[in-house]
């Protein structure tokens, strides 16, 4: 009897031990994780912060004072002013929409038909075609634009919007995979139900299937629309009008002699930062479920 006491009395201290070891360890895992996620937020925080700070700054105060200093006025919306007129970001932004709007809406209706098709039928050179894809994807961009700018050229289409937006609906490889994996996703029995009733296939693309791609559309449409909002390389090099500037080319007006300013220049991060923003709080849950979830599970 006295045997199995102590032998129950060895068990629970083995079991506190083990408990608290447990505990210990998760407890460091724990701590690990929220100090590293403070650590990565503090520095990508830090740069935006000052950012406004720097904005509400007049240039005086600037000069005198230290990065993180505090402005004496929060409310100097000057800068702002300033910092619209002088880089002409009016002109800018209405580029930049037509641009974005219709950059989108091509990519978008290209992109998915596309899917729809490598996804849907089976055909000679369907593996082919993929794997272009593939090698489209993997190729540096900027390696590409000694052949793309004679291209350009040829067709007359440098300094001029139509073929800046040409150039743009091209690179845009990976939504289609992402389309692809989206179909692959839905069940093709949706496709015979509608076949069997009757349907064309450009019904069932129309009407069935790309009312389902929504999350995917969403989340694509946002990534290639902050890619094309913020292109600095190729707008700067296809579109070298004053009057086609887009809002990426805005920003560097205020190099030269306005290059110490920086309170002007960060009012100008900021407008430009703006838009983007904005779009990301109104459909940041659409891209959390585009990325996380397909559209239909079998």
């Amino acid at each position: 009897m006295m045997t199995d006491v102590v032998a129950q009395a060895k068990a629970r201290s083995m079991a506190r031990s083990g408990s608290f070891w447990y505990k210990f360890k998760n407890g460091l895992l724990v701590a690990f994780k929220y100090i590293s996620l403070i650590f990565v937020a503090f520095w990508m925080v830090v740069p935006l912060v000052s950012c406004f700070v720097t904005a509400a700054k007049t240039t005086k105060e600037y000069q005198s004072t230290s990065v993180m200093h505090m402005p004496e006025n929060w409310f100097n919306f000057s800068n702002y002013v300033q910092a619209f007129k002088s880089s002409n970001m009016a002109v800018a932004f209405r580029n930049s929409f037509v641009v974005l709007v219709v950059v989108l809406i091509i990519t978008t209706f290209i992109g998915t038909m596309l899917a729809y098709v490598l996804s849907r039928f089976t055909f000679p050179g369907n593996a082919i075609i993929r794997g272009l894809f593939t090698v489209a994807a993997l190729l540096p961009g900027i390696a590409m634009q000694v052949p793309m700018y004679k291209m350009m050229v040829q067709m007359h289409a440098v300094n001029t919007m139509w073929g800046y937006i040409l150039m743009m609906c091209g690179t845009d490889v990976i939504s289609i995979y992402v389309f692809i994996q989206y179909f692959e996703n839905i069940s093709t029995s949706l496709d015979e139900a509608a076949i069997m009733d009757g349907a064309s296939y450009w019904t069932i693309y129309s009407r069935i299937l790309l009312p389902l791609l929504k999350p995917a559309i969403v989340t694509c449409m946002i990534l290639k629309g902050v890619g094309v909002y913020n292109e600095y390389y190729a707008s700067n090099l296809y579109l070298q009008k004053e009057s086609l500037k887009t809002v990426a080319i805005a920003l560097y007006s205020f190099t030269g002699p306005m290059g110490s300013q920086y309170n002007l220049i960060c009012a100008g991060v900021i407008i430009t930062l703006l838009p983007m923003l904005i779009l990301f709080l109104i459909f940041q849950k659409q891209i959390y479920n585009g990325v996380a979830a397909g559209a239909v599970k079998e």
